[in-house]
Formats: C-alpha cells, structure tokens, sequence
C-alpha cells in the first residue's frame, strides 16, 4: 500500500450497516410470517387468514383523507 491509496476504515460503514440491519429485519419477518415447524401448515394458513381479515377490516374503517 502506498501512500496515495486510502485506508480502509476499521468500522463498517453506514450503507453496509444499514444493509445489515435491514436483512436482520427481514429475516425476522419471515421467521414471523413462516413461525416455527412445529405448527401445521393448515394452522400456519389460519395464521394468515386471520392477519390478514384484522389488516382488511382495518383498512376499511380507517377514514381516508
């Protein structure tokens, strides 16, 4: 390395962080939406069909602007 080349920051920075963060988020979110192996797919889909019931109901009675 000479001395006209830059050095390397010890610490990430911000965008490889943010990158980071963000796959930790979604990775969490699929853990959320897929849950555990324990559970029957039929019980999974139920799951779903519940979320997204309350999501629709929610939607609707929210006044739009």
């Amino acid at each position: 390395m000479t001395s006209a080349e830059p050095v390397r920051p010890a610490v990430p920075r911000a965008r490889e962080v943010q990158a980071s963060v963000l796959a930790a988020l979604q990775l969490v979110e699929d853990a959320r939406l897929l849950g555990s192996d324990r559970r029957p797919r039929r019980s999974r889909a139920r799951i779903a069909a519940e979320r997204a019931i309350a999501a629709r109901r929610l939607a609707r009675d929210v006044p739009t602007a």
